[in-house]
Parts: structure tokens; C-alpha cells; sequence
């Protein structure tokens, strides 16, 4: 039986420094887990953190960019405005006959074949010069009006494609 119960105890030996072997490898993995899973929450907060500041940072870019847009569109309103105002108020003098619109002759001294009725009496800077119908002057002045409106829109919207290019 001394055999027995020394291969007892061999086998006793083995296995107790198996079980320690075996709890320290356990323990050493679970402390690196424990420590990898911390680096990982690390990570994940400082990319969460770094989300939020970039949404930030992005809002008061946004909020600034509409801010700018706002001014801009508030100015070109205001640039329009001015100009239809300007407008009806050449249209209601020319509806008044208080102003006359006039195109200079082609060829001074009346070879110009305008009636003599529509050849005004007086030189402007030694050209003769012919004044037109008020409903062709309306008509001019309504087209130069929707150029004016139609260039007032295209520099509000290249305005709006810099401001965004910023």
C-alpha cells in the first residue's frame, strides 16, 4: 500500500499545483479582460466625448452660416425692394407725361426717317434725339425692371453659393 499511497500523493501534489496553476491563469486572464474591457469603455467615451464636440462645433457653425444667410437675404430683399420701388415710381412719371423718355437719332439733320412730330426741338450734348411712346417707354421700363430684379436674384444667389463654400 506505500506504493498506492505514494502514488496517491503524487497525484494529490499534481493536482493541488494544477488547480493553482490553473486559478492563477484564470485570475491572470480575468484581470487582463478587466483591463482590456476598461481600455474598450475608455475608447468608446472619448469617441462619444469627441462626437459631442464635433455636433457642437458643428451647430454654431450652422447657426453662424444662417446667421450670415439671414443678413444676406435681408440686404438683397431690401436691394429688390429699392429697385421696384424705384421702378414704379419711373413708371408713374412716365405715366404722368412729368418724364419723357428719348433715344438718341441715328443721323442728325433729319435724315433720320422719323416723323418731324417725334423730333424734339432740343440738342443734348449736339445730338438729335426722338422721344418715344409712353407705352413703348412703359414697356422698356418694365423689361429694364425684371433685368434689374433678374440681376438682383443672381447676386443673391452666388452670394448664398459663397457664403456656403466658406
Amino acid at each position: 500500500m506505500g506504493a498506492a499511497a505514494a502514488l496517491a500523493l503524487v497525484l494529490a501534489a499534481f493536482w493541488g499545483t494544477y488547480q493553482h496553476g490553473r486559478s492563477t491563469k484564470d485570475a491572470e486572464w480575468r484581470a487582463k479582460s478587466a483591463e482590456q474591457a476598461n481600455a474598450f469603455q475608455r475608447e468608446r467615451e472619448a469617441a462619444a466625448v469627441a462626437v459631442i464636440d464635433w455636433q457642437s462645433a458643428e451647430q454654431v457653425r450652422r447657426r453662424a452660416l444662417e446667421e450670415r444667410l439671414q443678413a444676406k437675404d435681408k440686404t438683397h430683399f431690401k436691394e429688390l425692394h429699392d429697385a421696384q420701388q424705384a421702378q414704379a415710381r419711373l413708371r408713374d412719371r412716365l405715366a404722368t407725361s412729368d418724364l419723357r423718355l428719348s433715344v438718341l437719332l441715328a443721323a442728325p439733320g433729319g435724315c433720320s426717317g422719323m416723323p418731324a412730330a417725334s423730333r424734339t426741338s432740343g440738342l443734348v450734348h449736339g445730338a438729335a434725339r426722338g422721344e418715344l411712346d409712353p407705352a413703348a417707354a412703359q414697356r422698356i421700363v418694365a423689361i429694364a425692371g425684371d433685368g434689374d430684379e433678374g440681376l438682383i436674384a443672381l447676386k443673391a444667389c452666388q452670394a448664398y453659393v459663397r457664403e456656403l463654400r466658406e
